[in-house]
């Protein structure tokens, strides 16, 4: 992940157009023409060896005759012109080049993927930063610069624009130019063969002209460099996607039922989602949620799903009250005090509830009164005011009560939605609310579908932000025992794990499995289940056979010997008959598990081509691939994550309990998915897990079935949590080390769940030390600042806590470190409770902190330190920091250590 040099593409001060043509409607003369007529303050300088003149303005003939080197190039020549071409701009020192040719590996092409390879190898030795190849170009519609041959110029607005797809950019200029929508940047990133969305969202996310981030994506190509950022600019910012191809099938073939049910579209909304961001399916609703989010930046974040619906018509009221319901809102309960006051100031036929039926002959006051009492209520969290155009009444007046309501009761803390209906009537009301930046919307359809906008990206930013509980307490796993098993049945070929070694997988992980014997025939089974006790249920144990009830390959309830002798003869034919090529290598003879009222579900694990392992929740059994109940999430999880998973699925209303039904132990399984996730990101042998079903009661959890595939490890040389998209817990960095005293510690990786301590850890610290900290006084952490220092992304920052060797719970010092995109710098800042100074933990959590960003590969870590801190500036000196004032800040020291 890079920003370098993307400053020279989005405020060029010099453009050079290699291709520029005269020849009528070429790609050359578009390019040249949107170039040098859009307004663009710097030099534009043509390059042709043919024409003297392109657009009246002198051509050059190769980038040599120059006169000097363009910040940004724009290629649009043949493919085996392009690597020569951005050899030569490099050298000259140019850092940034938009390809708009094609030819260089679509659709699988051998030539054009050696001329791709040619043009990074050029571009790499200098730096220089390549936009495409086979795109349109980009626009910069503040500055002017329009570097594309589309057929229509963007507006300048505070939306940016990222698209892989060419179309996408015409179809979306087209769409939004009439309605007078505006971009700070557009790019068309064609194939991406160097900077693609990660690149841009980490730009993107610290541009001041952008205020809203708007992506068409049709594949992902680096999943944690994409996820890292994406969750980045998500957090500062809205983020919107649609995703295009979304029923392309992009899973591996999978054997599972895991694999089957989670389909690639199914992973990158799992993906959106978990990094924060919005996904909507059309342009109109890109854009609707872009201009809802983007002016209630602020409500966006926290407000809830209660939803009051205020009209001059029943009938608006009921289409409303039918998207919110369908939509997965909710209507908002009127308080005693709000329908008191509505009672005193609507007449006496109003609808005396929500939706808030005015009549239609309301008048300006009627909507004000109505509409300030809505705001004020405590049990409303946003509003819907609707009007219908009658002869009686003037919707411009309606709507300028409106506005008046809102800034008397300072309502904007509350989201306001409008829909005033028709065409020529509400008009001028429409010019008002655009004024006054009050979302409205044509239909009530829409106005709801903005509000769920709202409230879907609170749910995805929440994720974001939640603290999770502990995990409870649980064995370390068996990593030995896992591995043994996987290594074993690579060594013999196998794709599978046998059913008894899948659960033995499963038990080293701490989920609960079924007793289970591997026998090889009739005898041995029924040694088998003497030993195991009767009932017990037999099934077939074959290499081949992927679904057993398919083929008849399970019995249940086997009640003595006798039956148990017939069944085996029965089962064996009937395999035999329904897969006569299955290898067949005996049976399994498990206890039969006696669990009434207990819930069938299905947990799983799925490599994903894009986005690495995905976990699976969902209901379970022999129809689950019809009723399609589930729920996906990238690993890793925790018990927040979890059980946020689980809550999206129907069966999870059943898991509460109803009537006589207790609750099933949602802990239990929430723990069996941290289990899975963890299994991933341990072992990269693991290709597939299915447990169905998982038996799930008031009593816990237990597997009766599970499959387990393996494969060699992808990249034996890299830890196996390389392979997930979000990097998980690096438990490899937990280490002691030891005070001036004696006292020995343990330091490891901050985790979410260390936020109430991390509070407690600042709580104790002199409000002077919190100052030196923060540079700032404040009582206490916040949650949102708090969340912010525990839920890290450890592909980017990393905090290691010191902790008491024997008092896990407290936190007596932590230190961080955030690297920029291009892993080139990284900031630090340490702090050490009050009462611990002068022992020594200060100097032991910045040595480590910087050997692992040496580690890390990082060139430089630096650090801003109030003057007035003698201790840390000592430190620093000591540790080999260099010091010097702060350019902007006298009272500031900038501290900076250079690593090997």
């Amino acid at each position: 992940m890079s920003v370098r040099h993307l400053d020279k593409l989005f405020a060029p001060r010099s453009i050079a157009l290699i291709g520029a043509s005269n020849r009528e409607k070429s790609v050359g003369q578009v390019v040249a023409r949107n170039l040098f007529h859009s307004g663009f303050a710097g030099p534009v300088m043509p390059v042709n060896p043919k024409a003297e003149a392109v657009e009246g303005v002198l051509a050059y003939p190769d980038v040599a005759g120059l006169p000097f080197a363009p910040d940004l190039a724009v290629i649009c020549t043949p493919p085996d012109t392009v690597a020569d071409l951005v050899g030569q701009l490099g050298g000259r020192g140019t850092k940034a080049c938009v390809v708009i040719t094609a030819g260089f590996g679509e659709g699988g092409d051998e030539e054009g993927h050696r001329r791709r390879q040619a043009v990074l190898d050029a571009a790499q030795p200098h730096t220089l930063r390549l936009v495409g190849p086979n795109c349109v170009g980009m626009m910069v519609p503040p500055l002017g610069l329009n570097a594309s041959f589309a057929h229509i110029g963007a507006k300048t607005g505070n939306l940016a624009f990222l698209t892989q797809s060419g179309a996408m950019v015409t179809a979306m200029l087209d769409w939004a130019t009439p309605r007078g929508i505006g971009f700070s940047k557009v790019v068309s990133l064609g194939d991406m063969a160097d900077v693609d969305f990660g690149d841009l969202l980490d730009y993107l996310a610290n541009d001041r002209d952008t205020r809203a981030i708007l992506l068409y994506v049709e594949a992902v190509t680096h999943a944690r460099k994409f996820m890292s950022a994406a969750r980045a600019a998500a957090r500062a910012k809205p983020v919107i996607v649609i995703k295009g191809g979304r029923h392309a099938e992009g899973m591996k073939a999978a054997a599972s039922h895991t694999g089957a049910l989670a389909g690639s579209d199914a992973v990158y909304d799992t993906a959106f989602k978990r990094a924060g961001m919005l996904r909507v399916y059309t342009l109109e609703e890109l854009f609707d949620a872009a201009e809802t989010l983007a002016n209630s930046a602020r409500q966006a974040r926290t407000v809830g799903e209660r939803l009051a619906i205020l009209t001059n018509g029943g009938g608006l009221g009921v289409l409303a009250t039918d998207a919110l319901i369908e939509g997965g809102g909710k209507l908002a309960e009127l308080s005693p005090e709000t329908l008191e006051r509505l009672d005193a100031a609507l007449p006496a036929t109003w609808s005396h509830g929500n939706p808030v039926d005015i009549i239609g002959d309301a008048p300006g006051e009627r909507y004000e009164a109505a509409l300030s009492g809505l705001l004020s209520d405590r049990q409303i969290d946003a509003v819907l005011v609707m009007n219908c155009p009658v002869a009686v009444a003037d919707p411009l007046e309606a709507a300028t009560s409106v506005v008046k309501a809102i800034e008397e009761t300072e309502g904007r803390s509350k989201p306001v939605f409008t829909a005033w209906l028709g065409e020529e009537a509400p008009q001028a009301a429409r010019r008002l609310f655009a004024e006054k930046k009050l979302p409205t919307y044509p239909t009530p359809e829409q106005a709801v579908r903005a509000f769920m906008h709202l409230v879907r990206y609170r749910r995805n930013q929440e994720l974001l932000m939640q603290t999770p509980d502990s995990v409870p307490e649980h064995a370390e796993p068996d990593q030995e025992t896992v591995r043994s098993l996987l290594e074993a049945a690579l060594l013999e070929g196998r794709e599978w794990l046998t059913e008894p070694e899948a659960k033995r997988v499963l038990a080293a992980y701490g989920i609960p499995t079924v007793q289970t014997r591997e026998v090889a025939d009739a005898e041995a089974a029924l040694a088998a289940a003497e030993e195991i006790g009767y009932p017990v249920a037999l099934k077939i144990l074959s290499p081949d056979i992927t679904h057993k009830s398919d083929v008849g390959g399970v019995k249940l309830d086997i009640e003595s010997a006798e039956q148990l002798q017939r069944e085996t003869a029965r089962m064996l034919r009937r395999c035999r008959e329904a897969q006569p090529d299955a290898k067949i290598t005996g049976f399994t003879v498990q206890q039969m598990a006696r669990r009434p009222g207990a819930h069938e579900l299905i947990l799983g694990i799925v490599e994903d081509l894009q986005f690495g392992p995905v976990v699976l929740f969902g209901a379970g059994g022999t129809a689950v691939e019809v009723v399609k109940d589930k729920a996906l999430a990238l690993p890793p999880l925790n018990m927040a994550l979890a059980r946020a998973m689980m809550g999206e699925t129907r069966i999870h209303r059943l898991l509460e309990g109803y009537r006589d039904q207790p609750a099933a132990d949602r802990d239990a399984i929430a723990r069996a998915l941290i289990d899975l996730s963890q299994l991933a990101a341990d072992f990269q042998e693991i290709a597939e897990i299915d447990i169905n079903p998982l038996l799930a009661d008031a009593d816990g959890v237990l597997a009766l079935d599970a499959r387990v595939k393996v494969q060699p490890a992808p990249d034996a040389s890299r830890r196996a949590a390389w392979r997930l998209a979000i990097r998980p817990y690096p438990k490899h960095l937990e280490q002691t080390g030891e005070l001036r005293d004696g006292t020995t510690v343990k330091l490891r990786p901050v985790r979410p769940e260390d936020e109430t301590a991390l509070v407690e850890t600042y709580r104790n610290m002199t409000q002077e030390d919190v100052h030196m900290r923060f540079f700032h006084y404040m009582k206490a952490l916040d949650h949102e600042s708090a969340a912010r220092l525990t839920q890290i992304d450890y592909n980017r920052e990393m905090a290691l806590v010191a902790e008491p060797e024997d008092g896990p719970g407290e936190i007596w010092g932590v230190v961080r470190i955030a690297a920029d995109p291009d892993n080139a710098r990284a900031e630090y800042a340490v702090s050490v409770r009050s009462e611990l100074k002068g022992r020594g933990l200060g100097y032991l959590l910045m040595r480590r902190i910087l050997a692992y960003a040496e580690e890390r590969g990082i060139g430089e870590v630096w650090g801003d330190v109030l003057s007035e801190n003698e201790r840390m500036l000592q430190m620093n000196e000591e540790l080999g920091f260099t010091l010097s004032r702060h350019s902007d800040d006298p009272g500031i020291v900038r501290v900076v250590k250079t690593l090997g």
